[in-house]
């Protein structure tokens, strides 16, 4: 068996979050992939750089037809920008790729209209290779500006998703959900609406907001938490759920943890919990 390299993992992820999601695979002599995205390799066939990314990716490939992921990327203080929104950047180059690569396994990726126009993001895979997701920004009460780049470049399709009684931008690809009571959308519903348009492997990368409802909405399978060793001291949280009175009410999903460059991603698996 030749040695698997990261070239050629990259491909074998790929190419696994296309293929039936409960069935066991053996994409080369020696290798073995099971449905949750566990596998095992003869001794010294894969790479160290390849078999950091079958452990980080392949249980996002192997995560389903319908699958959400939500990546973060925070300081050691929970801190995603400083607050005046400064966030170039919170963690390193290993980080971007990775975040890259999580769009190529998708459908589609998901950001506010908070992050749009603070950052103005191309949301498009360019630091790996693979296929452009559909863009989609959640903007609930139409406060996008038509010149950002999502929507003016050439680039993937991009869908504007704001409630019904809000103009629709002229020459945006509109979806129209209706408001929650608070006056936002209700994830479920963004997620159906996608659905109906044959779009069912999504990212949502933010922001924290964005992240934060989707999570305390039920709607997120995955969360990627890439920390950096930085005390940032105040700014923007990563993640604000409901509060709750002990932490015998405090989510424990299950949890993997792998070094990143200088930081380091934890994989939480928001559908398993462990006992605490």
């Amino acid at each position: 068996m030749p040695l698997i390299d990261a070239d050629y993992a990259w491909q074998i992820i790929r190419d696994a979050s296309r293929l039936p999601a409960d069935k066991t695979l053996t994409p080369t002599e020696g290798l073995t992939i099971t449905a949750d995205g566990a596998w095992q390799a003869g001794p010294n066939s894969v790479s160290e750089a390849a078999a950091a990314l079958f452990d980080t990716l392949l249980p996002v490939a192997r995560g389903g037809l319908s699958f959400v992921i939500a990546q973060l990327g925070q300081s050691l203080d929970g801190r995603i920008a400083t607050a005046s929104g400064h966030s170039y950047y919170v963690t390193g180059e290993a980080s971007r790729v990775h975040l890259h690569r999580l769009r190529a396994l998708v459908d589609a990726v998901i950001i506010g209209v908070g992050t749009l126009e603070a950052d103005d993001p191309q949301l498009t895979v360019r630091h790996a290779p693979g296929v452009n997701p559909v863009r989609v920004v959640l903007d609930p009460n139409g406060r996008a500006s038509a010149e950002r780049r999502v929507f003016t470049d050439d680039g993937p399709p991009t869908w504007h998703v704001i409630a019904d009684d809000v103009p629709a931008l002229p020459g945006v690809a509109t979806l129209r959900v209706a408001r929650e009571a608070d006056g936002r959308l209700d994830p479920a519903a963004v997620l159906a609406a996608l659905a109906g348009r044959n779009v069912h492997r999504v990212l949502v990368e933010g922001g924290g907001q964005t992240i934060s409802g989707f999570i305390a909405a039920g709607q997120i399978d995955r969360l990627h938490t890439v920390v950096a060793p930085m005390l940032i001291g105040s700014g923007r949280p990563g993640l604000s759920l409901p509060e709750i009175e002990t932490l015998a009410e405090a989510r424990r999903p299950a949890c993997r943890d792998h070094p990143m460059g200088d930081d380091r991603l934890y994989d939480l698996d928001l559908r398993r919990t462990t006992t605490g």
